[in-house]
């Protein structure tokens, strides 16, 4: 038997509540994967996958499902603080390679520092195995250039989601996943 996606979608949420089993419930529920029974895998992007929106891929779902997916999640009940979870996709130029998904749970960052994090990650992981050489401690903008010129790595791309943390202290938690699809 063999389970390789031929669809993912991405698909982010957040939820509040005072026991952070029901926070984390919510944030599913925003996301709008609180029906599947989700199976975490690791990260990798396989040859000829379409990605596609999440309204298209929620209407694949059937409750109860067991769903396999690349999964970021943070939680705190810590007042005013800064969460992320954020999901980042690498897609290679020959669409018969595989690619990358990279996770990333953080405290203290921002959308787009979280974003431009998670693609980092997930391009230098497809960089590496396609034998692009780049500069591992040069900055996202700067890598970002070589991969494009490298030609060997068309896309890259994040889904994010943040969230401060509630001023009285209920948890709150953020999620973004990649949801495999058969």
């Amino acid at each position: 038997m063999h389970f390789v996606p031929s669809k993912i979608f991405l698909t982010k949420g957040v939820g509040t509540h005072k026991h952070e089993l029901r926070s984390f419930e919510l944030a599913l529920r925003d996301a709008g994967i609180e029906k599947c029974n989700l199976v975490t895998v690791s990260s990798i992007l396989p040859p000829r996958c379409k990605i596609i929106s999440r309204k298209q891929g929620e209407q694949l779902l059937q409750p109860g499902q067991i769903t396999f997916a690349v999964i970021a999640r943070i939680s705190t009940n810590e007042p005013h603080r800064l969460i992320a979870a954020s999901i980042g996709v690498a897609q290679p130029a020959d669409e018969d390679a595989y690619g990358y998904l990279s996770e990333l749970h953080a405290y203290g960052m921002n959308d787009t520092t979280a974003g431009n994090f998670s693609e980092d990650m997930a391009a230098a992981m497809l960089g590496t195995t396609l034998g692009v050489d780049f500069n591992e401690d040069a900055g996202w903008d700067e890598k970002e250039q070589v991969f494009r010129m490298s030609g060997k790595i068309v896309r890259t791309s994040n889904c994010t989601q943040t969230a401060v943390g509630h001023p009285q202290g209920q948890y709150s938690t953020v999620i973004t996943a990649a949801i495999c699809l058969f």
